[in-house]
């Protein structure tokens, strides 16, 4: 889980929109509302490289 106060002063690094934070399939990432990348949190450390983001459509779900 990310800290309320960390996540509220993060931004997408592509387009600058909001994250917020989803669990998908015991792997928790942030999801950017604006442009649908989402971005993996490894041991609670959010990693906001563009190379690192994962299209909408290639999240692996259940």
């Amino acid at each position: 889980m990310i800290n309320q106060d960390l996540l509220s002063i993060l931004a997408c690094p592509v387009c600058k929109g909001d994250l917020e934070y989803t669990k998908i399939n015991d792997n928790d990432y942030l999801k950017c509302q604006t442009c649908r990348l989402y971005y993996p949190v490894k041991e609670e450390i959010p990693i906001l490289l563009p190379e690192e983001a994962v299209k909408e459509e290639n999240v692996k779900r259940d």
